[in-house]
This record gives structure tokens, C-alpha cells and sequence, in this order.
């Protein structure tokens, strides 16, 4: 069966922006807002305090790994709060690696950041089926990979680029995977977290082509319609038809951009009868027909 945590994330096509190492002292604040970048954080030594907005602050000691998918607003600080007119002093020690707060205070928290982007047109889409954020403590294979994207991205080595957008496939797949279970937000991972979910998940992602049915889902996952429906819609955060939509226009997008196949063809393999269904649905969609979508991504 089709692993869709794996899909999505090759779909999302992550490429990375940059890296350093911080280390901080005395008091400070970094405050970041409007982004919409993806962000992680790997605390080496000490602790620091993470506050993103909408969520209760989190106190991040050694080990702990923090990913968060869209970075709109945010903000790092000293674990002793600094004031609120603070001006932070942020100076480059050498290449890669930065200095925050006072010069003259012992260093108390050292952290590898880093920023990385999507170049999938599509992750207004698939980014909301992922938890907000993420938050790891003590896995030595996220630290494994948090340190190797930063020495490829210190290094001019021939295939950095390729490098760099495998181990962060990694690294997010690695991420999303140590967040399961009831307390993880509703999205996919919630979703592919029940047992009986998840073979309905893994059926559409196999399967995108069949003309699914919420009673036929509700059958593979062996619950009722209406118990179905209801669980699928608070685990996951979207109606069945509505997730099963959201998928078949990612691939069709994703076909368009990278292949040279027609509007025909591409509605067969995502599941439509014909070239005309699939083109009204995919201009209600994506505000455009498939045809100028194809003729743009081309173009650019």
C-alpha cells in the first residue's frame, strides 16, 4: 500500500534555505513573524524558550528538536525574559555561526536553526494536513540529521543541492512520524494514527483513480457510514470527499507541472471519467482550467 505521510512530503519538495548554529547568552529575544517558511531548531546544549502564536510557550532543553511547518509568528528567547525594548546583539562569530545577546555573558544555550522552503505550488494544500508544529525530545536520529544538513550546507561538495533536499525529506518524514496518537493535532498523522483510518487513507492514496464512496471507505476501514464520517472528519480535520478532492488535485497539479501529459490522461489517472468533469473541477479547484495551468507552469 502507498505510504502517504511519504507522498505528501515528495509533493512538498523541500529545498533548503539556510542553517547555522546559534549560541546565546544573558538576555534575548528573536522574533519572527509573516514568514510561511518552514523552521526547525535543535538544542545542543542549555535551554531557551520557544512561543508561537496561538500555542502555550514551550521550554526547549538539550535534545529537544522543534519543526514548525509554516513559520508565520513566532518568537526564541532566554529562558529568563528579556525585556520588551531589548535591543538583541546578533554577531557573527564565523561563517555559519552567530552570537546572540550579551557579548559578555557565559554562553547558556548553543541550538543548529534552520530554514528551509517548499517549492510545491501546492502546500496551502498538503501543509495544513501536517501538525503545526512539532516538538521532539531525545531522538538521536533527528540530531543525526539536523547535523548533517548543516555540515552539507557549510560545504561546497559537488551534489549539495540534491544532498540536501533528500536529508531534509528525511528529516521531515523522520519529524512527522515521532508525532502520533491521540494527542497529536488533527491532520494526517492523527488520521494515519487509527488503525482503521488509516486503511481508508492508504486505499485513497493507493487508489486515487476509483471512484470512492464514503460507504465504500467506511467498509475497508470496517466501521459504520455515520461513525466513519465523523471520526474521519474530527481525526483528520476534513470530511472524506473533501481529503480524498484535496489528493486528487495535488497529483493532477503535480502531473501538469512535470509531465507532458494531456487533460485526458491526467483525468483517468486521478480518477475522472472524463476530460470535462475533471476540468470543471479542477478550474473550481484551482481558479484556473488545466490546460492554462499547464501552459503557465510551463512557462515559468
Amino acid at each position: 500500500m502507498s505510504d502517504p505521510l511519504t507522498q505528501i512530503v515528495g509533493l512538498l519538495q523541500p529545498s533548503a534555505s539556510f542553517s547555522k548554529q546559534v549560541v546565546a547568552g544573558g538576555a534575548w529575544t528573536v522574533r519572527r513573524s509573516h514568514e510561511g517558511s518552514p523552521f526547525y531548531c535543535l538544542v545542543l546544549d542549555g535551554a531557551c524558550r520557544l512561543a508561537i502564536a496561538g500555542q502555550e510557550p514551550l521550554t526547549l532543553e538539550s535534545g529537544d528538536f522543534i519543526l514548525v511547518p509554516e513559520a508565520y509568528d513566532f518568537a526564541t528567547s532566554s529562558v529568563e525574559a528579556a525585556p520588551e525594548d531589548l535591543a538583541v546583539q546578533h554577531v557573527e562569530l564565523s561563517p555559519g555561526v552567530f552570537r546572540l545577546g550579551d557579548a559578555d555573558a557565559p554562553p547558556d544555550v548553543r541550538m543548529l536553526v534552520g530554514h528551509c522552503s517548499f517549492g510545491s505550488d501546492d502546500a496551502n494544500l498538503l501543509v495544513p494536513l501536517l501538525p503545526q508544529f512539532v516538538h521532539v525530545r531525545g531522538q538521536g536520529r533527528l540530531t543525526m540529521l539536523v547535523k548533517l544538513i548543516n555540515d552539507e550546507t557549510r560545504a561546497g561538495r559537488p551534489g549539495r543541492d540534491v544532498i540536501l533536499a533528500r536529508l531534509l525529506e528525511v528529516l521531515l518524514i523522520e519529524a512527522f512520524r515521532s508525532t502520533t496518537g491521540p494527542s497529536a493535532p488533527p491532520g494526517l498523522l492523527r488520521g494515519l494514527a487509527d488503525e482503521q483510518l488509516a486503511v481508508a487513507l492508504r486505499r485513497m492514496h493507493d487508489d486515487p483513480t476509483r471512484a470512492w464512496t464514503v460507504a465504500e471507505l467506511a467498509r475497508e476501514a470496517a466501521l459504520s457510514r455515520s461513525t466513519f464520517f465523523e471520526r474521519f472528519r474530527r481525526e483528520v480535520g476534513l470530511a472524506p470527499m473533501e481529503y480524498l478532492l484535496g489528493w486528487r488535485m495535488a497529483l493532477a497539479k503535480d502531473m501538469l507541472r512535470r509531465e507532458h501529459a494531456g487533460v485526458g490522461q491526467v483525468a483517468q489517472r486521478v480518477g475522472y471519467s472524463s476530460a470535462s468533469t475533471f476540468s470543471v473541477a479542477f478550474a473550481r479547484h484551482v481558479g484556473m482550467p488545466p490546460i492554462a495551468y499547464a501552459r503557465e507552469q510551463r512557462a515559468g
